[in-house]
C-alpha cells in the first residue's frame, strides 16, 4: 500500500533520518525528518497553473509546534494551538529565506510549504530538522527548486565550534560565559545562502570561521536529501521560463533615458515620484499588446535593476551620490521624551528609530510557554512599522512577519550586552517606533536601543551599533555596499546585517537573492562592515558614551538573598506575609524558589521599610547583642520579651535587676519597652536574656567589675 523510502546517516553524535511515501500522499511530496527524537514533517504543493497577472512569486511557509510533541497541553483558556507563537513566526522566516532564492526565475506558481513538529526529545531544536525537512520535500516535489540545501546550528564553546549544541545550550546562552555562539546556516554544496546568529563580542574572523565550519558541516545533509531523491524524487515539472526579451528591449529603448534620471535623485521621496512618472511614461510609449503582457512589471524592474547596479559596477558611485564604504549622516540625540525611563532619537540618512527603553519589576517579565517548558524573560523588544515611515497611507494592524523579525534580530544584537539580573535586577522593554525609513531600520533600533538603555541607566557591558551591507554581484564582478539603501536593498543581491561592539559581533543576518556566495565575499563584507560598525559607534558617542542618571520615574529595586528555608515564613499561609509586608510597606516584593527577593519602589522609604520587615522574619538574633524589645508576659519566674521580630525570650527573675525582686511586676508591666541582651540559647535553643547587664537608659552594656 505504501512505497516507502527511507535514508539515514550518522550526524554530529545523533542519527538524521529523512522519510517519505507513508504520510500526506496527496501532497505533491511529503517528507518526516528526524534527528534524535525530533521529528518534523514537511508537505510541499504547487499549482500547475500560474495565476495570471502575478509579477511576484507567491511562495507561503508555515511552520507549527504542536504541544503533543513534547507531551504536553497548551496553556490558556482554550487548550488548543492559535495563532503563531514569535518562535514559530521566526522559524518559518528562517526557512522562506534560504529557499527563496533558489526558485527558476519565472516561476510564478503559488507555493506552499508546511512544516509541522511531531515529536520534541526536548534535546535538539526542530528549527533546523524543519529546514531540513523543507529542502528535502521540495526536492522530491519535481518543483523548479535549484537545491537542495542543508541545515545546521553551531555553538562556539572554548575556542572551538559545536556542530548543533543542544536546545538547554542555547536557551542558557546568556548564563554560559562559555557558550558564545548560537548560529544557524543555511546552504548548497557550493554556497551559503543565509546565516542567522546571536553572538557574544566574536571577532570577524571567528565569525567567518564559523559559516566556514557550518558549510562543511551541511555537506552531508545535501548528499543525504540527494539520495533520497535519486531514490523516488518526482520527475521535473515542465516549465519553462517566459521569454520577455523583445519586450524587455522595448522597455529599455524607451525607459532607460527617464529611469537613469529618476534614479539620479537623492532624495528618496522625490526619487520616488519621479521613478513612478518614469514609469508612466514608458507606460504611454508602449502598444496595448505591451500593456496586456504581464510580464511587463517584470521588464520595468529588470531597468530598474540593470541601471543602478550597472552604475554602481561602472563607477562607485551609488544612487545618493556615496562611494561603497561611506555611511549616511548620523545624528543621535537622547532624553527625547520627559516622562519616559530612557528614550533615544537615533537618524542616519533618511532613516529614523525613535527608541524607548521602560524599566520593570519581575512582575513584568513575559511568560513564555514552549515546548522545551515554560520560562521567564526579563528582556523585550518590540518593533513597530508604521506606514508614514515610508510616506504611505496603509492598515493598522498586528506585528507581521516582518515587525517580529526585525525586533528579534535586534534583539539578538542586544541581549549580549546587557548586565546580570544579580547586577541590574530590572524587567527591560525596549520599543522602536520607526519614524522614516529607508533601508536598515533593524540597524537603527539596535542603535537607538543602546542609546535608549544607556540614558534609562542600564549599565550595558559597551555600546552597540549595527549597519547592513549590501552586494552587486554580475559574473565575477562584485561590489560590497556599506549603509545599503532602501532601493539598493530591492535591487541588490545581499541584505547582511550586522551588529556589535567595539570589541566584537553580537549578532549577524544574511540574506541573499543569488545562488550563494563566496567566503571571500562574506570576508570583505564582515571587513567593511567593521569599518561601518565603529564608525556608527564614534557618532553615537557624540550623544551618549555610559550608563547616564537613573530615571526618577523609574522603579527602585533592591535584592536581597535569603535561606530558601525561610521563604515559606515569608509568603506565610496562604501568601498572608508576603501581602501584609506588601500593603504595610507599599513596595512591590518578588520571591524566587532560590530566596533572591526583589523588592521595588519609586520611594526609597518604602523599599526600607519591606526590606526591614522581611530581615525581621528570616534573620537570626545573634548572641551577645543588645536589642530593644517589649515586654509581653510577666510570669513568677521572669518576663517575656519580644525582642526580635516575632521572636520571644525569657529575661528570668535572676536577670532582671542586680538587686533581687520578689516578683517581675515589682519593677516592670506589660507593653514597657526594655533593653535586653541575649546572652545565649540554651540546650534545647531556647534564648537567654538579660536586662540587668544593660543600662535601661542609654541601653549601653554595664561593664562588669572583674
Amino acid at each position: 500500500m505504501f512505497n516507502e523510502i527511507k535514508k539515514s546517516i550518522e550526524w554530529g553524535g545523533e542519527t538524521l533520518t529523512l522519510e517519505t511515501g507513508k504520510i500526506a500522499r496527496q501532497a505533491d511530496a511529503c517528507v518526516i525528518a528526524t534527528l534524535g527524537e525530533t521529528s518534523v514533517l514537511c508537505a510541499v504543493v504547487f499549482e500547475k497553473k500560474p495565476k495570471p497577472g502575478l509579477d511576484f512569486f507567491p511562495l507561503t511557509v508555515h511552520y507549527q509546534e504542536k504541544y503533543y510533541a513534547a507531551g504536553k497541553i497548551p496553556g490558556g483558556f482554550f487548550k488548543r494551538e492559535a495563532r503563531p507563537t514569535e518562535k514559530e513566526t521566526l522559524t518559518a522566516r528562517l526557512i522562506d529565506r534560504p529557499i527563496r532564492p533558489l526558485f527558476v526565475p519565472g516561476f510564478k506558481h503559488e507555493t506552499q510549504a508546511i512544516c509541522t513538529v511531531l515529536s520534541h526529545d526536548l534535546e535538539n531544536d526542530p528549527d533546523v530538522v524543519a529546514m531540513i525537512a523543507a529542502s528535502a520535500a521540495l526536492t522530491m516535489s519535481g518543483a523548479p527548486f535549484r537545491g537542495p540545501i542543508g541545515c545546521a546550528r553551531v555553538g562556539f564553546v572554548n575556542g572551538e565550534y559545536v556542530l548543533n549544541p543542544s536546545v538547554d545550550d542555547m536557551h542558557k546562552l546568556r548564563e554560559n560565559p562559555e557558550q558564545r555562539l548560537d548560529l544557524v546556516i543555511a546552504g548548497t554544496k557550493d554556497a551559503v545562502m543565509m546565516v542567522e546568529s546571536e553572538a557574544y563580542e566574536l571577532s570577524e574572523d571567528e565569525m567567518l570561521g564559523a559559516v566556514n565550519f557550518g558549510h562543511q558541516a551541511i555537506q552531508p545533509v545535501i548528499d543525504l536529501i540527494i539520495d533520497l531523491a535519486e531514490a523516488g524524487a518526482k520527475e521535473p515539472f515542465n516549465f519553462q521560463a517566459p521569454d520577455y526579451s523583445e519586450l524587455y528591449s522595448r522597455v529599455e529603448k524607451v525607459g532607460e533615458t527617464v529611469i537613469r534620471a529618476a534614479f539620479a535623485i537623492t532624495d528618496k521621496q522625490e526619487r520616488t515620484a519621479a521613478i513612478s512618472a518614469a514609469v508612466d511614461t514608458i507606460r504611454a510609449a508602449l502598444t496595448d499588446e505591451d500593456l496586456e503582457d504581464s510580464n511587463l512589471g517584470t521588464c520595468i524592474k529588470k531597468l530598474e535593476s540593470s541601471v543602478v547596479r550597472g552604475d554602481i559596477l561602472k563607477t562607485g558611485k551609488r544612487i545618493d551620490g556615496r562611494d561603497l564604504s561611506t555611511v549616511r549622516p548620523i545624528v543621535s540625540q537622547v532624553q527625547l521624551l520627559p516622562r519616559t525611563h530612557g528614550s533615544a532619537l537615533f537618524t542616519r540618512g533618511e532613516t529614523q528609530a525613535m527608541v524607548v527603553t521602560t524599566l520593570g519589576t519581575g512582575d513584568d517579565e513575559q511568560m513564555i510557554d514552549a515546548l522545551n517548558g515554560t520560562y521567564r524573560s526579563n528582556f523585550m523588544l518590540h518593533y513597530n512599522f508604521p506606514s508614514y515611515s515610508v510616506g504611505e497611507a496603509g492598515r493598522m494592524m498586528g506585528p507581521g512577519r516582518r515587525e517580529i523579525g526585525h525586533g528579534k534580530l535586534a534583539w539578538r544584537a542586544l541581549q549580549a550586552v546587557l548586565p546580570s539580573a544579580t547586577d541590574f535586577p530590572y524587567t527591560l522593554r525596549i520599543v522602536s517606533e520607526i519614524t522614516e525609513s529607508n533601508g536598515s531600520s533593524s540597524m537603527a533600533s539596535v542603535c537607538g536601543g543602546s542609546l535608549s538603555m544607556m540614558d534609562a541607566g542600564v549599565p550595558l557591558k559597551a555600546p552597540v551599533a549595527g549597519v547592513a551591507m549590501g552586494l552587486i554581484l554580475e559574473g565575477d564582478e562584485f561590489a560590497v555596499l556599506t549603509d545599503i539603501l532602501g532601493d539598493e536593498d530591492h535591487l541588490g543581491d545581499m541584505d547582511f546585517k550586522v551588529a556589535g561592539t567595539a570589541n566584537g559581533i553580537t549578532s549577524l543576518q544574511m540574506d541573499i537573492k543569488v545562488a550563494g556566495i563566496t567566503p571571500e565575499i562574506m570576508g570583505k563584507a564582515l571587513s567593511q562592515a567593521k569599518d561601518g560598525r565603529l564608525h556608527i559607534l564614534g557618532e553615537m558617542a557624540k550623544a551618549l558614551t555610559e550608563a547616564g542618571a537613573f530615571s526618577e520615574h523609574a522603579p527602585r529595586i533592591e535584592t536581597m538573598q535569603i535561606n530558601p528555608d525561610k521563604i515559606r515564613e515569608v509568603i506565610g499561609s496562604g501568601g498572608k506575609v508576603i501581602r501584609e509586608i506588601v500593603e504595610v510597606s507599599g513596595a512591590k516584593v518578588d520571591i524566587n524558589d532560590e530566596g533572591i527577593i526583589k523588592i521595588a519602589s519609586a520611594n526609597g522609604d518604602a523599599i526600607k521599610k519591606a526590606y526591614e520587615m522581611i530581615n525581621a522574619i528570616v534573620a537570626e538574633p545573634e548572641a551577645g547583642k543588645i536589642y530593644t524589645g517589649k515586654v509581653v508576659k510577666l510570669m513568677d519566674f521572669g518576663a517575656f520579651v519580644n525582642f526580635f521580630g516575632k521572636r520571644d525570650g525569657l529575661v528570668h527573675v535572676s536577670q532582671l535587676a542586680n538587686e533581687r525582686v520578689n516578683h517581675p511586676k515589682d519593677i516592670l508591666t506589660e507593653g514597657q519597652e526594655v533593653k535586653v541582651k541575649l546572652m545565649g540559647f540554651d540546650d534545647r535553643g531556647k534564648v537567654r536574656l538579660s536586662m540587668k547587664v544593660v543600662d535601661q537608659e542609654t541601653g549601653e552594656e554595664i561593664k562588669q567589675d572583674a
